[in-house]
C-alpha cells in the first residue's frame, strides 16, 4: 500500500519522556502498512539511540537516522522530510504525544478538503495551546479569516508534494523560532489549510523537569533576531495593509507585550528583564507601525506603548498593579435538567482578591499617547472597560483532568454593571447559563470515563483569564445521573470546593448514601431500589452478584425517579452471601464497568434478603484515606521510575 503519513520525530535526550511518543504512534488507528515513523536522532548521548535501533529492529513501520547534533530541531526535520515516502508528513516532538486516531483523521480530512497542510487540535498538559482557532472545524482556513496565526508549533501535517513544490524547509542551527518561520510561510503560501477541532489530536506536554526545549532561558538579542526572520516572511508573501498589520501583532502580543506583564515579567531577574526590556523596544520601534498595537486590547495596548516609549520603570509599575488581578466565578445553581447540567454561575475580575471597581462616570479618552504614569493608565483602563463591557465574552470550558482536552459548552451570559460606593464606582459582573450534555459534550460526542474540571474563562478590558467554578455559599451538588449511557457524579473537590464531573465514576464508587428500609427490597425476587439518581429515560443495565468464587450478571432497567428493577435468579443465589454493583452502561458495552452498591444480598431458600452495608466509622474512613494518600504516593513513585 502506498505510505498515507510518514511521522518525523526529531530526537535529542529524551530519556523516559519518548515512551508514551513511541506508544501512542505504534497505537495509531491507520492501518500499519499506511504510515511510517522516522525518527531522526541528533545526536543523542543517552541510551534513546539503542533504544530506537531496538525498535525499528522489531517494528517494519519505523526507521531510525543517527546523525551528529545539529544544535536545534530544524535539521533533524529536513532530514527527516528527505526520507519521507508519505503522501503528508506529520511533525510530532520526542517528548509530546498523539491521540489514537489522529494520524487517520488528520489524513482523511486533509484529503477531503485539499488541505496543504492540517493543523489537528490540540490540548495542553502543562503548557499553553490555542484555545480560539480550535474553537469548531474550519475546513478552508486562512491566515485572514481564521486565528491560524496563533498556532506557530511544528506539529502539523503538510503534503510532500507542497513541501517538494515549494522547497519550504526549516531553518537549521543553533537558533530559536525555527517553527515560526517555517509554519508562517506554510500557511501564507498554502493553496488551503483545514483545521481539525472535533478530536484532540496532539498532546502538548511540559516535563515533570520542566527541561523540554521551550522553557529553557534564552539570549534576547539572538531570540529576537530570529524573531525578525519571521516577520520576513510576512513581509515577504504579504502587502501593506490590515493583514500584515493583524499578523505582526500576534507576534507583538505573545512574544513581546505579554513577556513584560504581570508576574511572568516580575518574576525575571533584573538583569535579564532590562535585556528582554531592550530587545522588545528596539524590534517595536524598528519594525511595526501604528496600526499593529492599535489593534491591541486595551492592557496590551498600554505596555506596547510604554515598551515603544522606552519607559522601563513604569512597565515594571504596571506589571506590578496587574499582578493583583484575578478572576472568580462561582456557581449558584447546579441541577439536572432534560438531560443535562444545568449550571448557574456569576464571574468578575478581582483586584488584590476583592471585587474590582471602575469609575461610574469617566468617559475613556483617547488613547493618542503612553499614560503619564499608573494612577492615569489604570483610570484609562477601568474606564475603557466600563465603555465596552457590552462586548466582554465569557466561555465555559469542560476540560478532562488526564489528558487536559479541552471542550466549549453553550452558554448564555447577561452583564451587569453594580453600583458601589453610593454609585461613584461600578464593579462588571458576568452572570451565565451553562449547560452540559454528558452525551454530546465533547465537540458533538459523549464524555469519556475519568474525571473532567468546570472552567470559566473570561475576555474583557485587555485580559483573558480563566479559573475554575467554585461555589457560592453552600450550593449544593446534584445526585448523580445516568444520561447517555454514563454515569455522571457533580461534586465539589476538596478543599477548595471546586465543580468536577466524575463520568462512570473514575473513582470507583457510586455514593448512594445508605438505604432506608423503604428503598431497597426483593418482594418475589425481583430486586427493586429507589436510588438517589437522576435517570432521565429509562435505561438498560446490569446488576452483578459476586459471591464466593462465582459471579452472577442481572439485567436490569432503571427508570426516572431512580427506580431500579432486575430479575434474580434465587434459585442460584442460595445459601450464600452476593455483593452487588451495578453496570453505569448497557449491557453490549465493550468494557463495562460495574460500580460497588451499599448493599449484600443473602440467598436463603425461597428468597433473597437485602442486607444494608454499615457506613464507616470514624476510624475506617481514616483508614481509607490513609490507603488512598499510600497508593497515589506509589503510584507517583513507579510513575518518576518509568
Amino acid at each position: 500500500m502506498p505510505v498515507k503519513v510518514s511521522v518525523v520525530v526529531p530526537v535529542y535526550n529524551p530519556g523516559r519522556y519518548i515512551e508514551d511518543c513511541v506508544d501512542s504512534l505504534l497505537r495509531q488507528s491507520l492501518p500499519p502498512d499506511e504510515y511510517e515513523v522516522i525518527f531522526v536522532d541528533d545526536g543523542s548521548t543517552d541510551e534513546t539511540p539503542a533504544r530506537l535501533d531496538d525498535l525499528a529492529a522489531a517494528d517494519p513501520r519505523v526507521r531510525v537516522i543517527h546523525q551528529e547534533n545539529s544544535g536545534w530541531s530544524g535539521k533533524p526535520r529536513n532530514v527527516g522530510i528527505a526520507a519521507a515516502h508519505g503522501e503528508y508528513v506529520m511533525f510530532v516532538d520526542n517528548d509530546d504525544h498523539l491521540g489514537d486516531e489522529a494520524l487517520e483523521r488528520m489524513y482523511d480530512y486533509g484529503v477531503a478538503n485539499g488541505a496543504d497542510v492540517v493543523v489537528g487540535k490540540m490540548a495542553g498538559r502543562g503548557r499553553g495551546v490555542p484555545v480560539e482557532l480550535f474553537r469548531t472545524n474550519r475546513p478552508r482556513a486562512t491566515a485572514g479569516n481564521a486565528p491560524l496565526i496563533d498556532s506557530l508549533t511544528p506539529h502539523k501535517m503538510v503534503r510532500r508534494e507542497f513541501l517538494d513544490r515549494t522547497g519550504l524547509r526549516f531553518p537549521e542551527g543553533r537558533r530559536r523560532l525555527e517553527d515560526h518561520v517555517f509554519v508562517t510561510e506554510a500557511y501564507l503560501r498554502a493553496d488551503n489549510v483545514s483545521v481539525l477541532s472535533d478530536y484532540v489530536c496532539y498532546y502538548h506536554v511540559r516535563r515533570d523537569d520542566s527541561s523540554n526545549a521551550g522553557f529553557q532561558r534564552f539570549d534576547p538579542a539572538g531570540y529576537f533576531k530570529n524573531l525578525r526572520e519571521a516577520l520576513d516572511v510576512v513581509e515577504r508573501y504579504t502587502e501593506p495593509g490590515p493583514l500584515r498589520d493583524r499578523l505582526f501583532r500576534r507576534w507583538l502580543r505573545v512574544e513581546m507585550v505579554e513577556r513584560l506583564r504581570g508576574r511572568r515579567f516580575l518574576t525575571l531577574p533584573e538583569d535579564f528583564r532590562r535585556q528582554l526590556f531592550e530587545q522588545i523596544h528596539q524590534v517595536v520601534v524598528e519594525r511595526f507601525g501604528p496600526g499593529v498595537a492599535a489593534g491591541l486590547q486595551p492592557t496590551q495596548r498600554i505596555v506596547a506603548a510604554l515598551a515603544a516609549a522606552g519607559r522601563f520603570d513604569d512597565v515594571v509599575a504596571f506589571a506590578e498593579w496587574e499582578a493583583a488581578v484575578g478572576l472568580v466565578a462561582r456557581a449558584e445553581r447546579v441541577e439536572w435538567r432534560d438531560g443535562a447540567l444545568r449550571v448557574g454561575l456569576t464571574a468578575e475580575y478581582t483586584l488584590n482578591g476583592e471585587p474590582m471597581t471602575c469609575s461610574a462616570d469617566a468617559a475613556p479618552p483617547a488613547f493618542d499617547a503612553p499614560p503619564r504614569d499608573l494612577a492615569e493608565a489604570v483610570e484609562w483602563l477601568g474606564a475603557d472597560s466600563v465603555a465596552r463591557f457590552g462586548k466582554s465574552a465569557l466561555d465555559v470550558v469542560l476540560r478532562e483532568r488526564s489528558s487536559a482536552a479541552s471542550y466549549f459548552q453553550p452558554v448564555q451570559v447577561t452583564r451587569e454593571t453594580v453600583p458601589v460606593d453610593d454609585g461613584s464606582r461600578v464593579r462588571l459582573v458576568l452572570r451565565a447559563t451553562t449547560t452540559v450534555d454528558p452525551g454530546t459534550a465533547a465537540s458533538g460526542g459523549p464524555v469519556n470515563g475519568g474525571l473532567w474540571d468546570v472552567f470559566v474563562r473570561v475576555r474583557f478590558g485587555g485580559w483573558t483569564k480563566e479559573c475554575r467554578l467554585g461555589r457560592h455559599g453552600d450550593v449544593s451538588a446534584p445526585y448523580a445521573g445516568v444520561v447517555a449511557g454514563r454515569v455522571v457524579l457533580p461534586y465539589w473537590t476538596e478543599p477548595h470546593a471546586n465543580l468536577s464531573l466524575d463520568v462512570d465514576p473514575a473513582r470507583g464508587r457510586l455514593d448512594l448514601g445508605r438505604p432506608g428500609p423503604r428503598d431497597v427490597g426483593v418482594p418475589g425476587g425481583r430486586l427493586r431500589w429507589t436510588m438517589p439518581l437522576y435517570v432521565p429515560a429509562a435505561t438498560d443495565v446490569r446488576v452483578r452478584l459476586t459471591g464466593p468464587a462465582s459471579r452472577v450478571d442481572v439485567p436490569g432497567t432503571l427508570r426516572p425517579g431512580g427506580h431500579l428493577d432486575a430479575l434474580l435468579p434465587v434459585g442460584d443465589l442460595a445459601g450464600r452471601t452476593w455483593r452487588a454493583a451495578l453496570c453505569p452502561v448497557a449491557g453490549d458495552a465493550d468494557e463495562p464497568r460495574f460500580l460497588p452498591l451499599p448493599v449484600v444480598l443473602r440467598g436463603r431458600a425461597g428468597g433473597v434478603r437485602v442486607v444494608r452495608t454499615a457506613r464507616p466509622g470514624l476510624p475506617g474512613r481514616l483508614a481509607r484515606r490513609a490507603r488512598r494518600v499510600v497508593r497515589k504516593a506509589a503510584n507517583r513513585v513507579r510513575a518518576a521510575r518509568r
